[in-house]
């Protein structure tokens, strides 16, 4: 593996790690710990005198912002040492592309103070954009890295079957992922202090909105997961090689993900279960947009591809 693509997947990696820190800041309430301001942090470019929650949100923008950094030098990189048209060189644009929108879309929920203890649904609405892209942005790294560790370009022409069954899995996964976003904010600001509690709250009609919503996650997870499990076994079995592997990854990490949602439900959403849970959200994201591509890349049979 050259030093270029070893590059990329620690940028995928790191960018992982300061994602979970953002559930980090979002589950403690700590997004208002530099009030309204960005980039600055109340009005200094280093506080002076931090608070907890201003030293939360103050480490998570400086993580954001080598986050920021390390894209660009992979773009930069890429091009430099990729030939035209080589599919890596696609990949790290949108990757650059995808990180601009989600400093953009971090910088929003500060300037119009959709953090902290806000309960709006103007909040859920930014906090399910900043979610999609989040994963939209981990897919472009994940693929960038896959193609410079030697990876094919995929091939769509006579494989309009497997490409759908592909891109109905992503948009599954992402409602699954907006949904536990919303199903977090609602957690976060209306914990409860036993099961019973938490249950009795998802089903009053006089529950905020939020918590009425927290249902809709382990009901669509459920299913995606089911999904996911059974065309991992499949394509597992079938494939060949590193598209084997990855199927069968797939099966079992969505199967663990269900078993992190329940124990999540269970312990009352801690703030360390968030972000396992999360964690292993953004794995199984990652494996089935790896397996996709895998899948669709010119070196696999065209006869598992039409099946």
């Amino acid at each position: 593996m050259t030093r270029l693509a070893r590059f990329s997947w620690g940028v995928l990696f790191y960018n992982m790690a300061v994602i979970a820190w953002g559930a980090y800041v979002r589950a403690t309430r700590s997004g208002a710990g530099c009030g309204a301001h960005w980039p600055l942090c109340n009005g200094e470019v280093i506080p002076q005198a931090p608070s907890v929650e201003m030293l939360v949100e103050f480490s998570h923008r400086l993580t954001s912002g080598l986050a920021i950094l390390s894209v660009v030098a992979l773009l930069f990189w890429t091009w430099r040492a990729c030939a035209a048209g080589h599919p890596a060189r696609r990949g790290a644009a949108w990757s650059m592309l995808f990180m601009i929108v989600e400093a953009g879309v971090g910088a929003a929920l500060v300037l119009f103070r959709l953090v902290a203890d806000n309960p709006s649904m103007a909040r859920a609405l930014f906090m399910s954009v900043h979610l999609t892209n989040t994963f939209l942005l981990l897919a472009c790294l994940a693929l960038t890295a896959y193609w410079l560790s030697g990876g094919e370009a995929v091939r769509v022409a006579g494989r309009g079957g497997l490409a759908g069954r592909f891109a109905v899995g992503a948009v599954a996964m992402l409602l699954a992922g907006v949904s536990g976003a919303v199903a977090a904010l609602g957690d976060t600001l209306y914990p409860a202090g036993s099961l019973a509690e938490s249950l009795g709250a998802d089903l009053s009609a006089t529950s905020h909105l939020l918590v009425r919503l927290r249902l809709l996650h382990p009901a669509i997870t459920v299913l995606v997961a089911v999904g996911l499990a059974l065309a991992g076994i499949r394509y597992g079995y079938e494939g060949r090689g590193l598209s084997r592997r990855l199927g069968i990854g797939v099966a079992i990490v969505a199967l663990l993900q269900v078993l992190a949602g329940f124990t999540n439900v269970l312990l009352l959403a801690p703030v360390w279960m968030q972000m396992v849970h999360l964690g292993i959200a953004d794995v199984l994201w990652i494996g089935f947009i790896l397996l996709g591509v895998s899948l669709l890349e010119k070196g696999e049979p065209p006869e598992l591809a039409s099946r």
